[in-house]
């Protein structure tokens, strides 16, 4: 077995490693049984989880999250280590109402994690953050590979130092696992208490304005580029106990997204044109190119009935017809990506002068960007 750099010397280092379920998507097992069975993953990894104030002065932050989803998610489009590119998993926690709650596991299903954001109600007053920290901690499957990014954000308002579980203990607790743990304070500066816990995890400490509308440019591609994203949805070939569901919590996120802006619409239909936007565990279309399904060995009651008539070859033949289709539909999507980055670049020189306080997107991207970069990534 390889290491993800080919070099023998570093077989052992993965190897040994205690595996994390990682399958394509979350509720996938059959890959993940697999590399638990290994100690061994070949895919690099960057875990996320984001841990959110839903107390009740929070509904802008809650909003900046809704809104900004897809464009944390997009900035690793380009990201690689060693030559590969990363698996993205996302994880979410709302801790303003205690006790602290998990909203989603670290998966790579991001129309779940997109739906848990738009099911946050904003609640209660007692914001715990050593408690959701050391849940985090305990509680998700991070990857125990040395090399994979794992990143806590915790974004809130009220003192640090809240609750019965110390701040400084979890802290400890989940550098001592290699998990950096980094603080937002929704207001003005940046309180000794958000510091130091960000400090403690080899963090980074910074402040937003959870009320601050985040800049959103409608370039004129957007409509087609939301309009392309929807589309590809009829490429989807669903297939499981779920599959049904999961097309329609697809078209769901799909009009979450075009309800809050064309632009937010538009970074959906981004990150479902490229290679982070994985549906493994029901769609066949990624199942079967990722390996996780072969078609030969799949029986007919997990098909739609409409599919199930089909010969082996006329299904295959089906599968490879959507993949050919939703390629060349990503290929539009990105091809108008770029004429759409020149023009937001544009506006964006514009404001330079202007801009204000960061927004979650920004501290986000920029943080994760530098971390990911000490880990030996590499964006284009």
């Amino acid at each position: 077995m390889k290491s993800r750099s080919g070099k023998n010397a570093d077989v052992s280092r993965w190897t040994l490693s205690l595996a994390l379920v990682i399958g394509l998507c979350a509720s996938q097992t059959t890959r993940a049984d697999e590399d638990i069975a290994s100690g061994y993953h070949e895919k690099p990894i960057v875990q996320i989880a984001i841990l959110l104030d839903n107390s009740g002065s929070m509904s802008g932050l809650i909003d900046q999250a809704r809104s900004e989803l897809w464009k944390i998610v997009n900035s690793f489009i380009t990201a690689e280590i060693d030559g590969q590119r990363p698996q993205l998993q996302v994880a979410l926690y709302h801790y303003g109402n205690p006790p602290a709650t998990q909203l989603s596991t670290l998966t790579d299903d991001l129309d779940s994690i997109s739906d848990a954001l738009f099911g946050i109600q904003i609640s209660g007053g007692s914001e715990f953050c050593g408690e959701v920290i050391q849940k985090a901690t305990e509680e998700l499957n991070w990857s125990q590979a040395p090399d994979d990014l794992k990143v806590i954000f915790i974004a809130g308002n009220e003192p640090f130092s809240q609750g019965s579980v110390d701040y400084r203990k979890a802290c400890q607790a989940a550098i001592a696992k290699g998990i950096i743990v980094n603080t937002i304070h929704c207001g003005n500066g940046i309180p000794d208490d958000w510091r130091d816990g960000a400090q403690l995890a080899d963090g980074k400490a910074m402040s937003i304005d959870h009320n601050q509308a985040v800049v959103d440019f409608e370039a004129p591609q957007d409509e087609e580029i939301a309009r392309l994203g929807v589309e590809l949805n009829k490429t989807y070939v669903a297939y499981g106990a779920d599959g049904n569901e999961k097309l329609e919590l697809q078209a769901r996120q799909d009009a979450n997204a075009a309800n809050l802006s064309s632009s937010v619409a538009a970074q959906r239909g981004l990150a479902k044109a490229n290679h982070l936007y994985c549906n493994s565990s029901w769609d066949l279309c990624d199942a079967v190119r990722d390996g996780t399904i072969k078609l030969e060995k799949l029986a007919k009651d997990q098909l739609p009935e409409d599919l199930r008539k089909l010969s082996l070859e006329e299904l295959k033949m089906h599968v490879d017809n959507m993949q050919a289709q939703r390629v060349k539909i990503q290929e539009q999507i990105n091809q108008l990506n770029r004429a759409r980055n020149e023009f937001v670049a544009e506006k964006m020189k514009e404001l330079q002068d202007e801009q204000g306080a960061d927004t979650l997107d920004n501290a986000i991207i920029n943080t994760i960007r530098i971390q990911a970069e000490e880990r030996k990534f590499s964006f284009n």
